[in-house]
This record gives C-alpha cells, structure tokens and sequence, in this order.
C-alpha cells in the first residue's frame, strides 16, 4: 500500500514557502479600525487588514464627508525581498510603489513614479510611522523634479477608532 503524508514533497522540490517570515509583518504597526485626523479634524476611516492567509495588507480607505475611497493592496515580494503597493480610488487614479526605506523607530517609506496622461509623471512617496499609544503618522510627499525637492501633500494621524463604521 502507498500513502503520501501531508508534509511529503512528491515532486522533489523544495516546499512552498508560506507567509510566516517576520518580514512579512513589517507592517503589522499598522493593522486595525482607524479614525484619521488632519490638522486635528477628522479626514477619513481607514480599515487596514491582513488577508490571504497573512500573505498581503488591504487598506480600505473612506473619506470623511463620503466623497470618496481607495483600497491599497500591499504585498510582499520574497524573491526579491521586497514590500509592493498598488493604490486605486473610485475617482480613478492608481499609484504603484515600493518599498525604498526602513527607519530605526519602525517606520517605513514606500515611492513610486505616477503618469499623467500628458505623458509628464511625479514621484509620490509614503511614510508610515508608529507613534505611542499606538497611533501612527502617515506623510504623503510629491516631487515634480525628480526628488530634489519634496512638498507635504498629505499629514495624517491615525487613532484607533472606537467603532467600526462600515
């Protein structure tokens, strides 16, 4: 009689890795229901969950007044150790960026290069950084000279929420 046990490697080749390396929690500072704040008045809902089997992040972004939403799905990329994003929104704009930057206090910057359709593009960085108490501080920074000058296009707080308002 053959039996094959659920570890067995039929194949030869080495397992499929799953998603357990630490370095796919690189952004766990950052899951969870958030109230987001701009110069102290609420801007938004942020939902920011892992998914598929804690092998991605989606971010489910809400404006405040109801204008508008996004959804960022991140994703780690093991072969080239490497953290990716892609953002849509409802009124259609779409950034991919990846990872560039890791900092001391945890934080990290994500950048990518977004197209006009004039055929002109921009650099479009993030910084995520966890605060205490468990807050988090996200800066959104656009650069139209090819990163030699950098201006704030976006400042946010993140608070945890007290309810879930989707």
């Amino acid at each position: 009689m053959f039996t094959l046990s659920s570890t067995s490697n039929v194949s030869g080749q080495s397992p499929i890795p799953g998603c357990h390396d630490p370095a796919y929690g690189k952004l766990d500072f950052w899951i969870g229901h958030w109230d987001v704040y701009v110069d102290g008045k609420l801007d938004g809902t942020d939902v920011v969950e892992k998914i598929l089997k804690d092998c991605a992040l989606v971010e489910n972004w809400r404006e405040a007044d109801g204008s508008g939403e996004g959804k960022s799905l991140f994703y780690y990329v093991a072969a080239t150790k490497s953290w990716k994003q892609v953002w849509v929104t409802d009124a259609g704009p779409l950034k991919e960026k990846q990872l560039i930057a890791e900092f001391p206090d945890g934080g990290v910057r994500f950048q990518g290069e977004i197209p006009h359709a004039d055929g002109k593009s921009h650099l479009d960085r993030t910084t995520l950084t966890p605060l205490p108490g468990g807050k988090v501080h996200q800066v959104i920074e656009i650069s139209r000279d090819g990163g030699k000058s950098w201006q704030v296009n976006y400042d946010g707080q993140y608070v945890a929420a007290h309810a879930v308002r989707r």
